[in-house]
């Protein structure tokens, strides 16, 4: 029996029906060369005798004396988490997308292991693909994507891989060590606060005290310059997933033409697709919307340690020309990691815990609506460099499907996979309807970009 950290914790104090705490990804294969046309189905078959279960996907939860513990589940029922599916014909992606948003909606069974497996078959040209969800007080996003790439092989012969509910165990402190995901910084100070108070009430009451402070303090006080907008209502359980991919040499193009990294042009694209889709809902705020973004911070190529931070970002959604709109940006962003240069990665996560106290008080309580700390979430999670295959199927595609909550409708999420940027979009389906034209206005953004530079 192992309790759960305060930080792990907050994860289920979040959760509503409204507000699913899982994360998870779809990934799309093709088969192996001359498989037969039944291929998915011999692969269920063979994945149902994959019985053994490793952790973390053995424990479900319990409470004792107040407190969730994790414990091993010995009545475990595979069938339950493990689900061979087949799309509704033509087989499109836009039905596997529907699929997967409406699964996304779902609130998992707390009584079991909370994580299901989905296998589907039904796609057009010999593809098939993996849903995966998982709740983030056992894995958070990045962390999740390690589990997934330890999946997968670069040798397209390797055969007899295990799911990744069979995986070989590894140490929690092995593969937790990500840090970048915004709810774990918010949760750092909600858990670290639950730790010495014990309560709900006192770390609410904690966290007043900062927004507070913050309210006479002149040093804090950008931290409320996020414009109120229809991304910052509450919102109701229903998603929609949008997915797609973008060239990731298209990019660099763009990089190398306006001395900006990928991700000032991702946030980009970001910027000009809320622009856009804000401006035909007659929404658009006056002032620039703000972003959440993880960054890295590392100066050297070394590979150790967590050097990665959190900023609000101001987007430049006021600007008309798409040029300027970048270089705003990769301003912001550039004077946002100064501000870390001298800090230790210790004071980097307290102090971006702080820095996101207000919105974990209004995650927790909605009581300080216009307190509005940034309006989007744009995550990006490095994924394989090299093209990956599961027992000879290559992988083609792979999209992060994260959290939307309430006063947070949308997150975009990234990752990069061979020579791609893989974007997944989740958000409300009420707040945001017609959330897939966001993937057009992406695209728009990165053509502005290029016609301006003469790309």
């Amino acid at each position: 029996m192992k309790p759960l950290s305060p930080l792990d914790q907050v994860f289920l104090w979040l959760e509503k029906r409204q507000q699913p705490m899982h994360v998870g990804g779809l990934q799309l294969f093709s088969f192996p060369e001359g498989a037969p046309d039944d291929y998915v189905a011999q692969l269920a078959d063979q994945l149902r005798e994959q019985t053994r279960v490793t952790p973390p996907f053995d424990q479900r939860l319990i409470n004792r004396f107040g407190q969730p513990f994790w414990v091993e589940d010995e009545h475990l029922d595979l069938e339950h988490h493990f689900r061979f599916e087949a799309l509704p014909t033509p087989g499109r992606i836009r039905e596997l997308l529907a699929f997967v948003s409406a699964e996304h909606s779902h609130l998992m069974d707390r009584d079991r292991p909370m994580w299901e497996f989905h296998l589907i078959e039904g796609l057009k040209d010999r593809q098939f693909a993996v849903y995966t969800k998982i709740h983030h007080s056992l894995v958070d996003g990045v962390s999740a994507m390690r589990l997934f790439q330890r999946m997968l092989s670069g040798d397209p012969q390797q055969r007899d891989m295990p799911p990744i509910w069979a995986l070989p165990p590894r140490s929690r402190r092995n593969t937790d060590d990500s840090g970048p995901s915004m709810w774990r910084n918010v949760a750092h100070l909600l858990g670290e606060s639950g730790r010495q108070l014990g309560t709900v009430p006192a770390v609410t009451k904690a966290l007043l005290s900062t927004v507070n402070r913050a309210r006479k303090d002149p040093a804090y006080d950008s931290i409320f310059h996020a414009p109120q907008c229809v991304l910052n209502g509450n919102i109701t359980g229903s998603r929609r997933f949008a997915a797609q991919s973008y060239c990731l040499k298209r990019i660099k193009a763009v990089c190398r033409a306006y001395g900006t990294t990928v991700n000032d042009v991702v946030m980009a694209m970001c910027a000009t697709a809320l622009r856009t889709y804000l401006m035909n809902r007659d929404a658009l705020p006056e002032k620039p919307l703000v972003a959440m973004v993880p960054v890295s911070l590392r100066k050297d190529e070394s590979s150790g340690g967590n050097q990665v931070g959190i900023i609000l970002a101001s987007l430049g959604t006021h600007l008309n020309d798409a040029a300027e709109r970048l270089r705003y940006i990769h301003e912001d962003v550039k004077a946002s990691k100064e501000r870390y240069a001298n800090m230790s990665p210790e004071g980097i996560l307290n102090y971006t815990a702080l820095l996101l106290a207000p919105a974990g008080f209004n995650l927790l309580t909605g009581l300080a609506p216009k307190w509005q700390t940034f309006n989007v979430v744009i995550s990006n999670v490095p994924g394989p460099k090299e093209p990956s295959y599961w027992n000879g199927a290559r992988l083609e595609g792979m999209y992060p499907v994260s959290i939307a909550m309430d006063r947070i409708a949308l997150n975009m999420t990234l990752t990069s996979y061979c020579d791609h940027i893989e974007f997944g979009l989740i958000g409300c389906r009420r707040t945001l309807p017609s959330l897939q034209r966001m993937l057009d206005y992406l695209e728009e953004g990165l053509a502005e970009l290029e016609s301006a530079a003469g790309i």
